[in-house]
């Protein structure tokens, strides 16, 4: 990896978890909301029956009204699982308890149905650290959705989950990382 590359995604990083944690209660709140209605949105028009969604943490984007509302109207939800081998592997949760992964996200317990689970499904939701004006995702460093995309040889749409002030002009780019179909914000939908 390039120093300036590897520096630059460092510190802007550390910036934007810095805001994140800054947010207030309030802020979080309406977030969520904005979130939720926007992804309801994109899974209503595309008429997606599978989805792949992450269980997101305390700072991160609230994803979880929104899997709350697409699993009370039957549609089936993948959650990622961070595998030794820096892949993802697919659950769907049915034990409905969780437990810190391997990359420190929350992950729910259930069958593990393989990486390739993921081939199946209408629309992936990612989380991200920020996305440029290009629809380039730079995620938290792990590179776990990047190889999975990247090594999908039929992908569904892509949308990553950000706060307004992560949907940026440009991020640093290194040859592995992936870029997303569109966007979600509290605020805004947006489509590359």
């Amino acid at each position: 990896m390039d120093s300036d590359i590897e520096h630059r995604k460092r510190a802007l990083r550390a910036d934007l978890r810095e805001r994140r944690h800054t947010m207030t209660a309030a802020e979080r709140d309406a977030a969520t909301a904005g979130f939720t209605e926007n992804l309801q949105s994109i899974v209503t028009d595309l008429s997606a029956r599978s989805i792949t969604c992450y269980l997101s943490s305390p700072t991160e984007p609230n994803t979880r009204p929104f899997v709350n509302w697409a699993e009370a109207r039957g549609i089936r939800v993948l959650f990622p699982v961070s595998r030794d081998d820096g892949l993802l592997d697919w659950t769907v949760g049915e034990e409905e308890t969780e437990v810190q992964g391997l990359s420190g996200a929350p992950e729910p317990k259930g069958e593990l149905l393989g990486p390739i689970a993921i081939n199946d499904v209408d629309l992936i939701i990612v989380p991200a650290a920020a996305i440029d004006q290009t629809g380039l995702r730079m995620g938290w460093g792990r590179g776990y959705f990047d190889k999975t995309l990247g090594s999908m040889e039929k992908c569904p749409p892509v949308y990553a989950v950000v706060f307004d002030n992560e949907y940026v002009d440009e991020v640093p780019r290194e040859v592995h990382d992936q870029p997303v179909n569109g966007l979600v914000t509290p605020t805004r939908i947006v489509v590359f």
